[in-house]
């Protein structure tokens, strides 16, 4: 465990994982062992989205790779690159075509193990800013790689009335438990703010989209993604891909609490 302090901030890292967010002492970060997700971060790639009823394949260019539900990535270790009082560096790297045991293999799947048939480098990393926390995600990797990008953290709520709030419409908590395990889709905006004790702005560049997904009502996980994967059917999960044209491409995630602009 590692924290990162500076400008009224203090962020708790565990192995890469975001596990504690507070500005002025409110938390914004769900708690581990609070009722929910059993998680309070991590990330989808290269793929987003169910595989089950593909028999866990996914298309690509060099043939189909076996994917559970959101990637591989989260298989893998993250690893410390650098960090200062502000700013820490987190890095996992993968050789393409290397087996990947699942966690979920045998309880909740029946893919043992994963593969990917391109290699990556995936970097993440933390830096306090004087708005709030800026989260910078880093793929480099095969040029012409296929891959979808999604972040999911989950944020603990204080209210039994809080709500999403996007450029044309305000979302309440029960409208979004009722869309369940799809999560409810958010298109084509790079902003939302969250509405509770406390405003938090959740602002994107590069994903596009988020999914919003919780079965609690002390949680809400809001989910920046590059791609909604009930878009398509589940054997054609691969027309969402982006490709991988330059050396490094780059998606960014701001978290700016409005108790930093008072």
């Amino acid at each position: 465990m590692i924290s990162l302090k500076g400008l009224n901030q203090t962020v708790r890292i565990d192995a890469g994982e975001l596990v504690g967010y507070t500005v002025d002492g409110h938390e914004y970060i769900h708690q581990k062992g609070s009722p929910g997700w059993r998680s309070s971060d991590t990330e989808m790639f290269p793929i987003i989205g169910p595989t089950n009823e593909a028999d866990f394949k996914v298309s690509t260019p060099k043939g189909a790779a076996v994917q559970d539900q959101h990637g591989l990535l989260r298989e893998l270790q993250y690893e410390l690159v650098s960090q200062t009082e502000e700013k820490a560096v987190w890095e996992k790297t993968y050789v393409a075509n290397t087996q990947v045991q699942n966690s979920k293999y045998p309880a909740k799947s029946t893919a043992e193990l994963l593969a990917w048939p391109y290699n990556f480098r995936f970097q993440k990393t933390y830096e306090i800013t004087e708005e709030g926390l800026k989260i910078t995600f880093a793929i480099s990797g095969d040029q012409e790689m296929p891959f979808m990008l999604g972040y999911h953290p989950a944020f603990k709520l204080h209210t039994e009335t809080p709500s999403v709030r996007v450029k044309d419409r305000t979302i309440d908590l029960p409208e979004i438990l009722a869309v369940g395990n799809r999560a409810l889709a958010v298109l084509d905006t790079e902003e939302v703010t969250l509405s509770d004790a406390e405003e938090l702005h959740i602002k994107t560049e590069g994903f596009g989209n988020f999914m919003l997904w919780t079965e609690v009502p002390n949680m809400l996980c809001i989910e920046p993604i590059s791609f909604y994967p009930y878009a398509a059917s589940h054997d054609n999960l691969h027309t969402g891909f982006q490709t991988l044209t330059e050396k490094e491409k780059l998606f960014s995630v701001y978290l700016q609490p409005n108790k930093l602009k008072k």
